[in-house]
């Protein structure tokens, strides 16, 4: 059933209210609550029993915001309709506030308060704390997803340095490799060239004693 009846008034002077239900007394139960409030500028919350209703009351300065709902309704959200009521009446007001008749914003504010304790009955969301909690929640997962996010980066991150260090370490060995191969190539070379060219003198070697009829070459030196 949520929030039924709702009231705000300075001192014992209502200035508006308005009840869900047509059959009830709460407007005097609200009137003897309120004759029993201190008076004075000291603020306060308190919650009152009566039958299966409980009123539940929002004094700040002079300006007291009241409320009956259904006992099953808790405390919570009460107290959070009131506190809304109570900001919506000041914003609206301001300093008609001290001066102003006997339901003299009740027609226009009536209206108001009905819409706030439709809200504040039947929509989810005007819980503060579930919907702060909802909220937290999603954040938590949204969190949860951007670590995984982030550690699946960091596996991919590792796997790349790995791959980084594997693919240096293959780029050193290749490169010693390919020193090892060009020295040896030239080593090759060398000798190659170094048996020619000692053939190549024995060859001459050989056709000069010939024809220097020696191995001496004397004929050929004189």
């Amino acid at each position: 059933m949520g929030i039924l009846y709702g009231m705000v008034a300075r001192g014992l002077v209502v200035l508006a209210e308005f009840s869900s239900v047509a059959q009830t007394n709460a407007n005097t139960v609200a009137r003897q609550i309120l004759d029993k409030i201190p008076r004075g500028n000291e603020d306060s919350n308190s919650s009152y029993s009566h039958d299966r209703y409980i009123f539940h009351v929002k004094k700040t300065d002079d300006l007291t915001v009241l409320c009956m709902a259904d006992d099953a309704t808790g405390r919570r959200i009460p107290f959070e309709f009131l506190e809304d009521i109570h900001q919506r009446f000041v914003k609206t007001y301001g300093r008609a506030i001290h001066t102003s008749a006997p339901y003299a914003m009740n027609e226009e504010f009536s209206r108001i308060m009905s819409q706030q304790m439709d809200h504040f009955s039947n929509d989810p969301n005007a819980d503060r704390l579930n919907r702060l909690q909802g909220e937290m929640s999603h954040v938590r997962s949204v969190m949860i997803d951007n670590i995984d996010k982030v550690l699946q980066r960091g596996d991919r991150l590792a796997l790349l340095v790995e791959k980084t260090s594997t693919l240096q370490g293959n780029t050193i060995r290749f490169r010693r490799q390919t020193q090892r191969f060009r020295n040896t190539q030239w080593w090759r070379n060398f000798k190659l060239k170094a048996t020619l060219i000692l053939f190549l003198l024995i060859f001459i070697y050989t056709v000069l004693a010939l024809l220097c009829r020696g191995p001496s070459l004397h004929s050929c030196l004189k």
